[in-house]
């Protein structure tokens, strides 16, 4: 769906559009974005963010996730935080 994240390979883009699963899709690579996050997480100004595939969200754990951008926003970590500002540069 438009707006939502998605991983190819090592490329990580928002959908600027909706497609049909395998169908392309334009994606922005570069920008600021509010993308779902772990409600349980805090976020700094300038903390990496990750992509975690398996739950289609962002996250500040490295582990088995994707880099993906930092943090330009702070978030506070309640369960109803589950926003969070990122900003993709392409680079990784």
């Amino acid at each position: 769906a438009s707006g939502d994240g998605l991983l190819v390979g090592s490329i990580f883009g928002i959908a600027a559009g909706a497609a049909a699963i395998g169908e392309p899709v334009e994606t922005a690579l570069v920008g600021v974005f509010d993308i779902t996050k772990v409600g349980s997480q805090a976020w700094t100004v300038g903390a990496k963010v990750y992509w975690d595939d398996t739950n289609k969200r962002c996250t500040t754990v490295a582990t088995d996730n994707t880099l993906i951008g930092v943090a330009v926003e702070a978030v506070a970590s309640g369960a109803g935080d589950t926003i969070g500002r990122v900003r993709l540069n392409a680079t990784f």
